[in-house]
């Protein structure tokens, strides 16, 4: 059990990182090198959106991994 919750822990953390380096900053960021930078995607508003969501799934299953690790430990 306590080896499930440290991979799932892992995995959000993971995760949580990976969605929150690809949101768009003020200066950039790694969004630009994997959009291009002046492309414009058309749906722009649409992705960032979807981004925002996910990366919210991802903050609560580490917020929840974390409280079961800190409980079982």
């Amino acid at each position: 059990m306590i080896t499930l919750l440290i991979a799932m822990h892992v995995l959000f953390a993971s995760v949580m990182v990976l969605f929150i380096l690809l949101h768009r900053g003020a200066g950039g960021g790694l969004s630009d090198m994997f959009g291009g930078a002046g492309g414009g995607l058309q749906g722009s508003a649409v992705v960032e959106k979807n981004l925002d969501r996910i990366t919210i799934v991802a903050i609560v299953g580490f917020s929840i991994s974390d409280i079961l690790l800190v409980r079982f430990l």
